[in-house]
């Protein structure tokens, strides 16, 4: 049985729930998996459903039968199929712990992505990407050939078709114009001094200041650097007794568990934007298997 999801996003109003579940009914489906929000300040409801088709209904069956529930309820919507993996750029400079955790969790599996090319502007892990059978291509940015690089790292995304592009410590601004052309699909990391502890060792200050949780968070790319719709969060305790190393190694390793439970997320459809804001729904069950052990 193929396994389908269906997310949907639209003005909250009676009937929405019933419409979905009566349409994969008819349709000859089986819900697996469901979670919805009805957003009370803005008006807007969101769904994810999980489904088997059982009748051997095709994607494209589903998508030409729904548009007629769709239209009555001003519905933005979009069926995945959730075998299919989406194409991802990855971005990294020198700090290369998100990178190697990305990588492994994509070769056991447990990121069901295509790494399609890593794009970096040094070239430290041209030969970890490589060994990993990955395209690897070193665009050196600079103030005077920044739109030059940004137009090569478009290319790359074009021709590779990439979905989605994911700074892994990619320490380079991006133009508000590049921002703008792929809004929703650029995740970012940082750790969550932000705006207290800014420039240059952020942990240093924060171990000065005996700070006592140590944060990292992951966010859509907007032209307001650092700013952008926040999709996960997690934090590490901290105490008197740990060294300004000790922060730095605490803060990578919640850096790269946040980054890829965010990419978790929106390959699997689960992360959706509102406003300044986002919705996460839960991962559905399965979700987190990975195919094999290392």
């Amino acid at each position: 049985m193929s396994s389908f999801a269906l997310t949907v996003k639209c003005p909250s109003t009676r009937g929405i729930v019933a419409a979905i579940a009566g349409f994969l009914a008819e349709q000859g489906c089986n819900i697996t998996d469901s979670a919805q929000f009805d957003d009370l300040e803005t008006g807007n409801f969101f769904m994810r459903v999980s489904f088997r088709s059982e009748t051997g209904a095709t994607l494209e069956a589903l998508q030409d039968a729904f548009a007629a529930v769709a239209e009555p309820f001003a519905m933005d919507w979009q069926f995945h199929d959730e075998a299919a993996r989406m194409k991802v750029v990855i971005m990294v400079s020198r700090f290369g712990h998100c990178l190697n955790d990305l990588l492994y969790r994509w070769r056991i599996g447990a990121l069901p992505i295509d790494i399609v090319a890593v794009i970096s502007n040094h070239m430290d892990y041209q030969k970890l990407v490589v060994n990993h059978d990955i395209p690897f291509h070193c665009i050196k940015v600079t103030k005077e050939n920044k739109p030059q690089a940004e137009a090569r790292l478009m290319d790359v995304v074009e021709e590779t078709g990439a979905e989605l592009i994911v700074l892994a410590r990619y320490m380079q601004v991006l133009s508000d114009d590049l921002c703008r052309k792929m809004s929703g699909r650029i995740i970012n990391i940082h750790h969550s001094f932000l705006p207290s502890f800014k420039g240059a060792n952020p942990y240093k200050q924060a171990f000065e200041r005996g700070v006592k949780l140590i944060g990292a968070t992951s966010h859509y790319v907007t032209a307001d650097l650092d700013e952008g719709p926040i999709i996960e969060q997690d934090t590490v305790r901290v105490t008197h007794a740990q060294s300004p190393d000790d922060y730095v190694s605490l803060g990578r390793d919640v850096e790269a568990s946040v980054l890829a439970r965010a990419v978790h997320a929106h390959i699997h459809n689960r992360a959706f934007l509102n406003g300044n804001k986002t919705v996460v729904f839960p991962a559905s069950p399965g979700s987190y298997a990975s195919e094999r052990m290392g």
